[in-house]
């Protein structure tokens, strides 16, 4: 029956001629180039020196026993991780503080508390950073395998670091749940390790580990600090039409039941090797040309740098069959988490609108694992307006950058420098801020250094046809891919039927083992390494090679050519991703966008959207208008505090961005009122705020009312405020607004 399903195809399905004649059109635009170059190249032959073709056959086979060697020393590498069971690329030394496995849920992940290296001095009173890595693929310690990463930045700025650490093999019986359970036991530690910390740890989540960290915030909102979710998806039906091909896969493979099958022939395992295949698969000139020849084209430099990175991207983990299905069925499938669909084993449904700590969701437009829409549009399904963001009580912010891809999101030194650096001395800025919507921005300061960049960092207040304008899922999307997972429980319903009981019956743990050592990325490492007979002879070699290695010089036309050489391989193995991707997107949408399809699906083109909108809660409702009733109440009360407060914010109110000279205004008022804990004044902060918002007119009006009576402390009052307000380079409303409070002080 599901076969019968998916072959119902429109007649505008594409056919494989046209398709082949588009492929073949993308190549005969790249063949002129390619001639005129090589023609180019033909032409001046004539000028080559006698000698230049011996230097380059030389080159040749110095950098290839070179490549050799270090594919060979990659291999041994990880060997010896493996060979230490646990393993992590964490630079940094680290203590054990609290063991996933002796949890009443056990999970294979630790609570580390990261050392931090000689001359870095740790202020106690700043709260603690919590850096979680993603259980994607690669074992731990990517947030952390530079100085200038995440931990590294945390470090810099003075703060206590702790990670969640974790090995190679799954606990028996663990779930995602369970993961998401430990981090807020972890969090609840860290909190009691710091009882003088200023506030929560501040939480980073990468990729996988974002979605997971909003889980356990769903679960324990109380032990969550400020969030930064990198490059991690939270709607993943979402995109572009044109880009973000993976998001059709499961389309294509007719849901998730390969998955299923997949762990059945681990035992119950499922090699997570797998999702670090697929990430390959999206950029294949990257993966079967650029990565390698990157290396071999320039060992001598390059051998360090690559080797690095491989010790973490060939550090594969294993999941248990059980994590995996649940990932797949309710999250890249079912689509579940941003619309409040996910109730845990203890009856708690995970609703992301219940988190009032601050979110910061970092993407960027290169991105082809998680896009923007993917990152952003669970707000979308969550609201309408921002108004019912300000009534949920909660802060979410966005940063996009403009062309890394994925890993640079969390592993980019560039990126770390720039943006993790200011989340991290920006966070307690960011945390007075009220509830709403923003977008961070983060732009380097004009005549800084190009070795050590300075930047600007500002909010500014957004709306939710910002978050339209990068580009969204139409209602025919939404039932396309509501199809994909209703002919996903079908299959697997089928497949847990029919076939299931033949796979395990034919599995075991010797099949087991085979196939998890015979996977096709694991055997890249270890066919090169030392443990295959056939690289004996390869480090004497290569030792002899760098002895007499002998480079070709710049100007050497055979160098040109090889670089020739390698673009046209890159543009042609672009042209077929291309054509690949156009051949995924339009089956995708001729085979679900069938009526007949949905049809058969149980989804009626008459119908609303598939997946409703989280429905409002009376507690909710009712929560809302206590708290409006209650800023209203508070409109006429409060003293000095509030006053300079309301101030401030009326008139940063006026500037539609705020920046650090907003954060060193706010910092001068809180140094004047010393009484005032640091929460204390974030409190009072966030009420002023949310009262403007609430009626701007008359909490103006009523600032009479809050004035003190004394005329000294009056002018004292004034000349505060006219200090704070000089650390705000204000426009001309905020100019104005700032003139008309201080009349009210005369």
């Amino acid at each position: 029956m599901a076969q019968a399903v998916t072959a119902a195809i429109p007649l505008q399905a594409p056919t494989p001629p046209r398709m082949l004649d588009e492929l073949s059109g993308r190549i005969g635009q790249l063949a002129p180039a390619a001639i005129n170059q090589i023609e180019e190249l033909s032409g001046q032959m004539h000028k080559v020196a006698p000698n230049a073709l011996d230097d380059y056959v030389r080159d040749f086979w110095q950098r290839s026993v070179l490549f050799l060697d270090i594919l060979r020393e990659r291999g041994n590498q990880r060997e010896r991780m493996l060979a230490r069971g646990a393993s992590s690329v964490l630079i940094y030394d680290s203590e054990l503080v609290m063991r996933g496995d002796e949890l009443p849920h056990p999970v294979n992940y630790s609570l580390l508390r990261v050392i931090p290296p000689e001359g870095v001095e740790i202020d106690n009173r700043k709260r603690p950073v919590f850096v979680i890595d993603p259980r994607a693929g690669q074992g731990p310690g990517i947030g952390g395998f530079k100085h200038t990463s995440e931990i590294g930045d945390a470090f810099k700025a003075g703060h206590p670091v702790y990670f969640a650490g974790f090995s190679a093999s799954p606990a028996e019986g663990q779930r995602v749940e369970d993961v998401a359970r430990a981090y807020t036991i972890f969090l609840n530690k860290i909190a009691e390790l710091h009882p003088e910390a200023l506030g929560k740890p501040f939480v980073f989540g990468n990729c996988q580990a974002g979605w997971h960290a909003m889980m356990a915030a769903c679960m324990r909102p109380d032990v969550v600090g400020p969030m930064v979710i990198a490059g991690a998806p939270l709607s993943y039906w979402a995109g572009v039409r044109g880009k973000n091909a993976m998001r059709y896969l499961a389309g294509w493979y007719g849901g998730t039941w390969l998955d299923r099958m997949m762990s059945d022939i681990g035992n119950g395992i499922f090699d997570a090797a797998w999702l670090v295949a697929n990430f390959d698969n999206l950029n294949p000139a990257n993966t079967l040309w650029t990565k390698q020849y990157q290396v071999w084209s320039n060992p001598d430099q390059e051998k360090e740098r690559y080797l690095q990175f491989e010790r973490w991207w060939g550090d594969f983990v294993l999941l248990r069959g059980e994590e995996m299905q649940w990932m797949v069925d309710n999250l890249f499938v079912g689509n579940k988490l941003s619309t409040s669909q996910l109730v845990t084993s203890d009856g708690v449904r995970l609703d992301i609108r219940e988190i009032k700590t601050p979110i910061v969701c970092f993407c960027s437009q290169g991105d082809n694992i998680t896009p923007p829409q993917q990152a952003l549009d669970w707000i979308l399904d969550n609201y309408e307006s921002v108004e019912e963001i300000q009534e949920h009580g909660q802060r979410i912010f966005y940063t996009i950058d403009p062309k890394v891809g994925h890993l640079a999101i969390f592993v980019g030194t560039k990126v770390a420098a720039k943006d993790h650096a200011e989340f991290i001395n920006n966070m307690e800025l960011i945390e007075e801020m009220p509830p709403g919507l923003y977008e961070i921005v983060i732009t380097e300061k004009q005549g800084s250094e190009a070795q050590t960049p300075e930047f600007d960092f500002s909010i500014e207040e957004r709306g939710l046809d910002d978050v339209r304008a990068l580009g969204c899922n139409s209602l025919e999307d939404e039932r396309e891919f509501a199809a994909v997972a209703r002919v996903s429980e079908l299959n697997n319903a089928l497949y847990r039927t029919f076939l299931q009981p033949w796979v395990k019956m034919l599995s075991g743990p010797q099949v087991a083992h085979a196939a998890i050592d015979l996977n096709p990325l694991r055997v890249g490492y270890s066919a090169f390494s030392d443990k295959n007979p056939a690289m004996r002879g390869v480090a004497t070699l290569a030792d002899d090679v760098r002895n007499k290695r002998s480079p070709a010089t710049g100007d050497n036309p055979f160098l040109t050519m090889q670089q020739q050489f390698s673009k046209a391989m890159i543009d042609a193995l672009n042209a077929a991703r291309d054509f690949r991707d156009d051949l995924v997107e339009r089956t995708f949408h001729a085979a679900y966008g069938s009526p007949l399809v949905q049809a058969a699906c149980g989804i009626s083109q008459d119908d609303g959207p598939p997946r409703p909108r989280p429905g409002l809660l009376p507690s909710i409702l009712a929560a809302a208008e206590a708290e409006k009733r209650r800023l209203r109440g508070r409109i006429g009360e409060g003293g000095a505090l509030e006053a300079a407060a309301r101030v401030l914010v009326y008139v940063g109110k006026a500037q539609r961005r705020l920046d650090k000279s907003t954060f060193d205004a706010l910092r001068k008022l809180l140094l004047a009122h010393p009484e005032v804990s640091s929460s204390a004044f974030k409190t009072a902060v966030r009420e002023q705020w949310a009262i403007l918002a609430l009626d701007e007119g008359a909490a103006i009006k009523a600032l009479e009312q809050l004035l003190p009576e004394d005329a000294t402390a009056r002018r004292a009052l004034r000349e505060l405020i006219q200090t704070t307000a000089a650390s705000l380079e204000l426009k001309p409303e905020g100019q104005r607004r700032l003139k008309e409070v201080l009349r009210l002080l005369n």
